[in-house]
């Protein structure tokens, strides 16, 4: 009599384990949840600024193109669900030179020309349709012969298989991504080198066992064709030796000091950023990192130095003003948040910061002024559960029940909460006047959570 629990037992596993491996190379989106997606205007400006000229020379609509930081140490990048690129946070720390991230961002541009996460999704399904004929093929062969390691043998065996041409698949498609990328870097005038440096610090870290590797390597296979072809690639560029422009340098030194002041401990940032250092980048990551204390008698001199300097500044402002605001000085806040707005109309984030600084202080004019404000929030991101959140209680303060009932139910098809949605969705219907655009649109959302719940 075959013993079948402990057949399973040595099964299972295996089984596991290669999903295990074929997760780490299927579309990165799910590699994403679970993760903290942060939001920064300065920084998501700045990374819009290296990307933008990329998009363009490839054919694709900058707008189109959704480009997320997720707040994690390790280096990685990735692109997922179509036209969406991800960027950790490690990856921005841990490069010295802007010059390699945009050449980390021209090559996931590649994967998103080539359509290669499509293509991906059908080879990970050959792939566990290969892990489970095998998995289904050892049972066999256990039961047939009586013999458990048979089934290992044949599990193992289409385990290989499985890998070996997934492994493959993916090889090719970071070729042809490298060689878009460098299409595109010379199409906008910048050196292949960044890439280059970029794919030597992964490199170093192929010695290492796999779980110590940072994801883009074990994602992103290197091989030395990819190496020697990037480093062809740098010796024929007639832009080779081309610098970054200064205003990049600037920028890069920013993001990187504003990303260590608020994820590195106070300790470490004094250690990169010492009192001696009186560089604008050096002083922006002293000035957050004393605010994380909290320690705003020192904060709010080195913000205020830099104001001093620049004072036209959009970013300098919004940090004085999240100093300020979230240690209860709400209403010194406000003329920070406006003057942000002021220099940069467009940008939802600093809005969004503005208008709940405005409804935060309680007031019935700045009710109404917050509502204008998330209004054209609203319109570029409609999807924002936070302002529709504000929106409802600027709603509700000026009396409007239907509308901050329609503005709740928003938000909460927004965080996917179907029953809550259809609820106020119902109730707004109640309360708004018959085919008012608030009373139609509250039918959509109604329509929407029905389905969501199905």
């Amino acid at each position: 009599m075959i013993e079948i629990r402990p057949l399973r037992t040595r099964l299972v596993p295996m089984l596991a384990a290669l999903l295990l491996a074929l997760s780490l190379l299927a579309p990165a989106l799910a590699r994403a949840q679970g993760q903290k997606i942060i939001r920064d205007a300065e920084i998501e400006g700045i990374i819009r600024g290296y990307a933008t000229p990329l998009f363009q020379a490839a054919g694709l609509t900058p707008q189109a193109i959704d480009v997320y930081l997720i707040q994690d140490r390790s280096l990685n990048a990735f692109v997922a669900g179509g036209q969406n690129m991800f960027i950790h946070t490690g990856l921005l720390m841990r490069a010295d030179d802007p010059l390699e991230v945009i050449g980390v961002i021209a090559h996931e541009t590649g994967h998103i020309t080539g359509g290669h996460i499509a293509a991906r999704i059908g080879q990970m399904e050959k792939a566990q349709t290969t892990a489970l004929v095998s998995y289904l093929l050892g049972i066999g062969a256990a039961l047939a012969t009586g013999r458990p390691e048979a089934a290992v043998a044949v599990i193992s065996g289409g385990q290989d298989i499985a890998l070996k041409g997934l492994l493959s698949y993916t090889r090719s498609q970071e070729q042809s991504a490298d060689q878009t990328a460098v299409r595109l870097l010379d199409a906008t005038g910048q050196s292949p080198r960044g890439l280059l440096e970029f794919m030597d610090i992964l490199g170093d870290q192929e010695v290492l066992l796999a779980s110590s590797q940072d994801p883009y390597l074990r994602t992103h296979p290197l091989t030395q064709d990819r190496i020697l072809f990037l480093e062809e690639a740098v010796a024929r560029s007639p832009n080779a030796d081309a610098p970054p422009a200064p205003g990049l340098v600037a920028g890069h030194a920013r993001v990187r000091a504003k990303l260590f002041g608020f994820l590195e401990s106070p300790v470490r940032v004094f250690r990169l950023y010492p009192e001696m250092d009186d560089s604008v980048p050096a002083r922006y990551a002293r000035a957050i990192a004393y605010y994380r204390r909290p320690d705003l008698d020192k904060a709010l001199p080195l913000i205020d130095g830099l104001l001093a300097e620049s004072p036209n500044d959009p970013f300098f402002h919004e940090m004085k003003g999240q100093m300020l605001f979230e240690n209860g000085r709400i209403a010194e806040a406000l003329p920070q948040y406006e003057t942000a707005v002021g220099f940069l109309p467009d940008v939802p984030q600093l809005r969004l910061a503005l208008a709940q600084v405005q409804i935060e202080l309680d007031d019935r004019k700045l009710d109404r002024d917050a509502l204008a404000h998330l209004d054209e929030v609203l319109r570029r991101e409609p999807g924002n559960a936070f302002a529709w959140q504000l929106s409802a209680t600027a709603h509700g303060r000026l009396g409007d029940k239907g509308m901050a009932a329609l503005a709740l139910a928003e938000a909460a098809l927004a965080r996917g909460r179907a029953s809550e949605a259809g609820a106020q969705a119902a109730r707004a219907v109640h309360l708004l006047p018959k085919n008012s655009p608030g009373w139609l649109r509250a039918q959509d959302v109604a329509n929407l959570a029905k389905q969501k719940k199905k």
